[in-house]
């Protein structure tokens, strides 16, 4: 089955967030960082079922879509960005895992 770099993974994730909310990063910097090491098992257990079958798509795409929700959440509780820069971040953090989800995927087809 192929695998993912989880830490590379995460680290790819935050630069997506970063990049997305760059006059803010020193704000939300270790928040997101700590969001995203609280939340690395779980993007891991995603990846793993999704890569080898187990969850199907549209179960994956739903899970993904409570992260950002989570995602959003975590950033906006900061209060030091806006609500549409928020949900631009989370988008970008999980559009970077899906495509190396489904990257994953095509090495195992």
């Amino acid at each position: 089955m192929a695998t993912i770099n989880i830490d590379e993974l995460m680290t790819d994730m935050l630069s997506a967030i970063k990049s997305t909310v760059s006059n803010h990063w020193k704000e939300i910097k270790d928040s997101m960082q700590q969001f995203l090491i609280a939340r690395k098992a779980r993007f891991e257990l995603l990846a793993d079922l999704r890569i080898s079958g187990e969850l199907s798509q549209e179960h994956f795409e739903s899970r993904l879509e409570d992260e950002k929700q989570i995602a959003e959440a975590e950033m906006q509780a900061l209060e030091v960005i806006s609500k549409a820069m928020a949900q631009k971040a989370a988008n970008a953090a999980i559009d970077i895992f899906q495509k190396a989800v489904g990257a994953a995927i095509k090495t195992v087809l």
